[in-house]
């Protein structure tokens, strides 16, 4: 029997305008937009407050963050997910690729081995089927690790696999072209010695050198085979947007430099930046502002990244401060165009015939803040 759900004095984001009005949905999906308010007996009165498409998240480290809430401390798997779960939810997260990494910066780090536990845990939330957000995953390959192709081997025919970035962390070019940013990144984050940290510039040096575009070709490959989507990562000059169109990559994730966004689009790949960039207003690495991007028409879409809570705050900030851009491409950026680049065709617009993915959100000094959460018809924050 399905379940009708009627909204009321909602200011609707629909993908090209904000709509004043009503909007049906029959268990999980939208039957019905209006630009009248509802007289149904039992209608949820949002009271001039935003209705958004749930977002979708195509790559956060958040999870790692409850499997390690702190440095030496390993919280147990379910509860660990079942926090992250809660945390992407209450942000209007409604579809959220989980990245985990096949590799580790450290080569004598046990912190990779977290990484299947990561893995094992997604599965068994997706399983469950009580999470409130839906669960997928996206694998980070690490091309300076030496058992990159070993590890992704063992994930490549998930289910819940629906895209693979892969990545080239080493010195001196795309995120860290800057070697002091490299020093002072990693310094800080793993409390490294001055030798240590030469140690590990070189280790990195060497093993992208050997490694790096084996690992990246026989990937691409293995992801072709499999129908899998594919992005770049930290793409920086004109012969990497090269070798991403070469390698058949879809999103070009992180593009550090205006030429290499431009080149990604002009080449037709998907632009992707961070929204803690956005919020912050310039890149913690010392690249390209995702605000500059926006504002050259360079940008598709965002990502939380470290920050969930980040993804709505973006668009709304675009929305204000970008001439170009007004609300309803913003939030494209993260709703709409996430799922067209990942193949979610199902989702990610209030639309005719769309999962009724939903977020209520007010404004706060303005400030987004989520209120109501729905996936697939049921209120799940």
């Amino acid at each position: 029997m399905n379940r009708q759900t009627v909204f009321t004095n909602a200011r609707m984001v629909l993908p090209d305008q904000v709509l004043s009005g009503s909007l049906c949905i029959d268990g999980d999906t939208i039957t019905a937009i209006d630009s009248a308010p509802s007289g149904v007996t039992g209608a949820i009165d949002l009271n001039g407050d935003f209705l958004l498409p749930g977002l979708i998240e195509l790559h956060t480290d958040n999870l790692e963050k409850h499997f390690t809430p702190r440095p030496g401390v390993k919280w147990p798997e379910l509860p660990a997910i079942f926090g992250h779960d809660s945390v992407v939810a209450s942000a209007g997260i409604t579809t959220v690729f989980n990245a985990v990494a096949t590799g580790n910066v450290l080569p004598d780090s046990t912190r990779s081995e977290r990484f299947d536990h990561m893995v094992s845990a997604v599965r068994e939330a997706a399983a469950s089927n009580i999470t409130r957000a839906e669960h997928l995953l996206h694998i980070r390959c690490e091309l300076t690790c030496d058992s990159t192709l070993e590890k992704f081997s063992k994930w490549m025919d998930d289910p819940l696999l629906r895209l693979v970035s892969v990545m080239d962390h080493s010195p001196g070019q795309r995120q860290f072209v800057n070697l002091d940013k490299y020093r002072e990144y990693y310094r800080g984050k793993y409390k490294l010695s001055e030798r240590e940290m030469e140690e590990l510039i070189a280790h990195h040096t060497d093993i992208s050198q050997r490694f790096g575009r084996a690992h990246r070709s026989e990937i691409a490959r293995l992801c072709h085979e499999r129908g899998v989507a594919m992005a770049s990562h930290d793409d920086a000059t004109l012969e990497h947007v090269r070798e991403s169109v070469e390698d058949g990559m879809s999103i070009a994730e992180f593009p550090t430099t205006v030429a290499a966004a431009r080149s990604s689009r002009q080449h037709g790949l998907h632009v992707m930046m961070g929204s803690p960039n956005v919020v912050r207003g310039f890149s913690h690495s010392g690249n390209v502002s995702a605000r500059e991007l926006a504002a050259e028409g360079l940008l598709d879409t965002l990502s939380s990244d470290y920050v969930p809570e980040s993804l709505l705050h973006s668009a709304f900030i675009l929305a204000e401060h970008v001439e170009q851009i007004q609300l309803p491409e913003a939030v494209n950026m993260i709703s709409r165009n996430p799922a067209t680049a990942a193949g979610l065709h199902d989702r990610g617009e209030i639309a005719l015939g769309k999962r009724a993915d939903l977020v209520q959100v007010t404004q706060l000094d303005h400030a987004p803040v989520v209120r109501q959460v729905w996936r697939q018809g049921l209120r799940v924050a």
